[in-house]
């Protein structure tokens, strides 16, 4: 091939691009950057650095992010499903070594992994390697024996990766236990096997809720290792409900509400105008702990208000809705399970954020996708934006291609003319 016949074929490559979804990227890419320079100060509190410090640290990490996206989606979704697999198997020995001398504790639990010096969360690789596998897994269903096969295969795979997540992030396994269970219902996999499953999940939590607060909590007992964090668990839903029955002028700031608290400030600070206060000018940033991260949406309200609220919800949703409007149209009904899996999950996540920096739950630990500080976090999202963008393009050139096969179809057959 010539040098001009490989441009060519580069920019046939371009062509098929989705630019929707890029612009989508590109928008939520500009509110992380305004987002991440608002809550710079308290990263270079944190750090004891510079301002610029952390922003220039994040801004690498999305600069990598994009450049993985970009590069992905030219690859084979064939061969991502296939490499899926090994990435699986990778990311449970990797949530075990987080058990081991080399998990990394931070606020009490064992999330993160040091590796040659490199610090990150394995339950991100997980996530997005278990919905991959998930995907391709149920897109094999066929028959009614294959439905039973692969459910309890899959069910396996969730409860293994689920339990090894659960012990240093329940929100996390959570979500991802919900996700993988909307992709049984996409798949149509029949209610008794996963209704039956929801319902022993849901008793399940229901019991250990009350066994934890009978024989742990209420009795003061010490305890250690993970029955500490589910003690901890239990307590959020314990201050959950205290404080929506303890009457405003009772109610006093304490280290277990202080976090969720001044969260419902910045947010009230920014519902006095339709805008907020307007970027840079939040105050709650300085005292909220996690103003960077899980609390982020916070901030964003307080400085934009409703608006800017509901644009980032809307553009989260956007992005679920351009995935459900374009995989209706998929002919590979694994690629369609697979975008669908992705896109549940970055609206799912995003939703569950905001609803734990205002205050509708007892869960914590989400980061707001692509916005919320966290190498880790970032770089998978980007994956997500790029197997997502890497299907788009190959249902557009397989699209092109039959039309293109229609078109000459359509010239070769002999006109008749009849007198």
């Amino acid at each position: 091939m010539t040098i001009n016949d490989y441009k060519n074929k580069i920019r046939q490559q371009l062509s098929y691009v989705d630019k929707v979804y890029w612009v989508l990227f590109a928008v939520l890419i500009i509110v992380a950057i305004l987002a991440l320079f608002s809550a710079s100060s308290t990263l270079a509190f944190e750090k004891d650095s510079s301002t610029l410090g952390p922003i220039m640290e994040q801004m690498l990490f999305i600069v990598a992010g994009v450049g993985l996206a970009f590069i992905l989606q030219f690859f084979p979704s064939k061969l991502i499903r296939i490499v899926s697999y090994a990435g699986l198997g990778i990311s449970i020995v990797f949530l075990l070594l987080t058990f081991t001398s080399m998990g990394v504790e931070v606020n009490g639990a064992k999330r993160w992994l040091r590796i040659f010096g490199i610090v990150f969360q394995p339950s991100e690789l997980a996530k997005l390697t278990l919905l991959l596998v998930v995907g391709d897994l149920l897109s094999r269903i066929k028959t009614a024996q294959d439905q039973k096969k692969y459910f309890f295969i899959v069910l396996a795979l969730t409860v293994l990766v689920c339990s090894l997540i659960l012990v240093g992030n329940l929100s996390t396994a959570l979500l991802l236990g919900g996700i993988v269970f909307l992709l049984f219902f996409l798949a149509r996999v029949h209610i008794k096997y996963w209704g039956t499953t929801l319902l022993i999940a849901v008793v399940m939590l229901v019991a250990g809720y009350f066994f934890i607060e009978k024989v742990y909590i209420e009795p003061n007992r010490k305890v250690e290792g993970v029955m500490k964090r589910a003690t901890t668990w239990v307590g959020r839903i314990d201050d959950m409900i205290a404080e929506w029955k303890t009457p405003n002028e009772e109610f006093k700031l304490t280290d277990d509400n202080y976090q969720r608290t001044i969260s419902k400030v910045a947010i009230a600070r920014g519902g006095v105008s339709p805008v907020g206060v307007l970027p840079g000018n939040s105050q709650e940033r300085d005292f909220l702990p996690q103003a960077f991260a899980d609390y982020i949406f916070a901030i964003i309200v307080e400085e934009s208000g409703i608006v800017g609220a509901v644009f980032l919800m809307l553009l989260y949703l956007a992005i679920l809705f351009r995935s459900c409007l374009s995989s209706s149209k998929y002919a590979d009904y694994a690629a369609m399970l697979m975008v669908m899996g992705l896109a549940l999950m970055i609206t799912c996540q995003a939703l569950v954020s905001m609803m734990v920096a205002v205050g509708i739950g007892p869960v914590t630990g989400q980061p707001l996708p692509m916005i919320s500080r966290g190498g880790t976090s970032v770089l998978i999202t980007s994956l997500y934006f790029g197997i997502i963008m890497c299907v788009a393009r190959e249902q557009n050139e397989l699209h092109d291609r039959q039309q293109s096969a229609t078109a000459a179809s359509e010239e070769d057959v002999p006109e008749i003319y009849i007198e």
